[in-house]
Parts: C-alpha cells; structure tokens; sequence
C-alpha cells in the first residue's frame, strides 16, 4: 500500500477512534538503520510531553531494528508513551500487548539479517 493510501487510511481510522494526530511523519530514510532523525523527534516528542500516543499502519512501520522496538517498549513502560493505535495490528498497554507487539518488531529485524551471513546458524565455540 502506497504512503499516500496509508495516511488517508489512517486519518479515517483516526476519525473513527476519535484521536487528535498531531502531525504526520514520513521518514524517507530507512528504518532498519538506527539513526531516523524524525523518528527520533517523534520520540522526543513524547519524552517532553507534547503527544501522548503513535498511530502507525502497523508495528513494523516504527521498529525495524531492535534499538527502536527497544525505545518504544521503555516509553510505554515508563508511562510516557501512554497507547500505540493500529488499523492492521492488536494492541493494548499491557504486559500482553506489549509482549505480542515484540513479535512483529522482532520479525523486522530477523528479516533485516536474512540473505547476510549473520543469518546464518553460528558455528559452535569451544571453551575449558
């Protein structure tokens, strides 16, 4: 789906939900680097208060490598990240929602090594 069809999507299901999205952000650059200089706004965004929540299409939109699923996860565990909303994905602010969210961001980053030789099953190592 293109990000133009997800954004109108997202602002019907927002409309629905009756949630204030603030801003819309479009990170060009990829997520599976660590580094997102807009995704690193959105956070900080929330860090001082200034947005309580995330409307994502799905959770892979947000966490591509495990540094970023890692600060989603601490934000909603300190209570700064108050909820995550998703038209395409399940989730509360539990223990549970926060367990199953670790799926999909876990998929991510198992698809980012797949092809690359850190794929592949380690050698074993030996040790007295």
């Amino acid at each position: 789906m293109s990000i133009d069809a997800q954004i109108a999507e997202l602002k019907e299901f927002a409309k629905k939900q009756n949630l204030e999205i603030l801003d819309f952000v479009c990170e060009s650059r990829t997520a599976k680097s660590i580094g997102r200089p807009l995704f690193a706004s959105v956070l900080k965004r929330i860090e001082k208060g200034e947005a309580q929540g995330i409307v994502s299409w799905h959770p892979d939109r947000l966490a591509r490598n495990s540094v970023d699923g890692g600060r989603i996860i601490y934000l909603l565990d300190t209570g700064k990240l108050i909820d995550l909303k998703f038209p395409s994905f399940w989730f509360e602010n539990s223990p549970q929602g926060k367990f199953v969210l670790n799926i999909p961001f876990y998929q991510e980053v198992r698809n980012y090594f797949k092809g690359t030789s850190a794929s592949s099953p380690p050698k074993p190592m030996y040790y007295s």
